[in-house]
């Protein structure tokens, strides 16, 4: 039984509202951990302005990775 390949747009959803989770959707689990930890911590520590920069990289890179799998 082969593995389905990830759909990209839902990578990509997932990582906008949790960032890391699109990127365990993916298989990529470190990746995933990363944005899950950073992307917090950049939202508190820079109240605001770099938490949305990295959120919305969370969610594309999740799409990028899901979409080069198809």
């Amino acid at each position: 039984m082969s593995k389905s390949l990830p759909n990209p747009g839902v990578a990509a959803v997932l990582s906008f509202f949790i960032p890391g989770v699109g990127q365990i959707y993916n298989g990529a689990f470190l990746r995933g951990i990363f944005w899950f930890i950073v992307t917090p911590g950049l939202w508190i520590f820079s109240a605001g302005t770099l938490g949305w920069i990295f959120h919305l990289a969370a969610a594309y890179t999740a799409y990028s990775f899901a979409k080069r799998m198809t």
